[in-house]
């Protein structure tokens, strides 16, 4: 089985073309374009199924996951930092937005996320080009049903914040979901993309086992590396509140029951 079989040079240039809004602000390439990328693949890949005549209910299921889930964060990313000026201002601060990004390096970004954001949708494409896309098995549904929890951890876990914040704008969020863990917004998308390289399990085969698989431990690598940066943030922020320190001592920072409960190392 080839890890690079018809249509992969088509997805790769739709990866490209939708995490592009990278070069308007760097950031960008990580979170705009990346729910754009998403959605795109996942429409492209729903196009290719169709007009091969080949794919399921679930193969369908799949893309239009894919699809919602990457229109709900680039639109939720966008208002977000269209309509919230705090966020807005510590975002700029944490990557310096204001010292320009050399064209190489915003190139070498592009190139790395374009080829990262097919990867973690690969197993969806592989059973399409390994013939398995018109009969589910077990795996699939399995994996489809993993992506739906996921996707609605992160969805209810946004909103419960935005809420918070709105609340209380200068507490953090440690209500709901949040009791769980300090990011479920990020775990939700932890669950989301194991449930997309779960649903290849039984059709992957050969180099296509490895680009899967990179494309998922990335992911969640990119989310605890989140993970970290909020905790820096919101140290920043709050770790003068008693309530705050107690509630990350004693609330795992990502994984809930892991008892990983800091990535930032304490300053002595």
């Amino acid at each position: 089985m080839s890890a690079f079989p018809e249509g992969t040079w088509i997805l790769l240039a739709v990866s490209a073309v939708f995490c592009a809004i990278g070069f308007k602000k760097t950031v960008w390439f990580l979170s705009i374009g990346y729910g754009m990328s998403t959605a795109a693949l996942g429409a492209a890949l729903l196009i290719m199924g169709l007009s091969r005549g080949a794919c399921g209910i679930a193969y369908i299921a799949q893309c239009v996951l894919l699809i919602a889930y990457g229109f709900r964060l680039s639109g939720f990313i966008l208002i977000r930092e269209l309509k919230n000026a705090n966020y807005r201002k510590k975002i700029n601060a944490e990557f310096d937005l204001a010292k320009k990004t050399p064209v190489f390096v915003n190139a070498a970004i592009w190139i790395t996320v374009a080829f990262l954001y097919f990867m973690e949708t690969s197993p969806v494409f592989y059973r399409l080009a390994n013939g398995h896309a018109a009969a589910a098995d077990a795996w699939e549904w399995i994996g489809l049903a993993v992506s739906v929890i996921g996707v609605t951890l992160e969805t209810i876990a946004d909103k419960q914040k935005s809420a918070q914040k709105k609340a209380d704008p200068n507490a953090p969020a440690m209500k709901g979901l949040y009791k769980m863990c300090r990011c479920p917004n990020y775990f939700g998308e932890i669950v989301f993309w194991t449930g997309v390289f779960v649903s290849g399990l039984g059709i992957l085969g050969g180099w296509q086992w490895l680009i899967a698989a990179l494309g998922w431990v990335c992911i969640v690598y990119v989310m605890f590396n989140g993970a970290q940066r909020l905790e820096k943030r919101q140290n920043k922020s709050y770790g003068s509140m008693a309530a705050y320190r107690e509630y990350a001592d004693k609330t795992p920072i990502i994984i809930p029951l892991l008892p990983v409960y800091h990535l930032v190392k304490e300053k002595k």
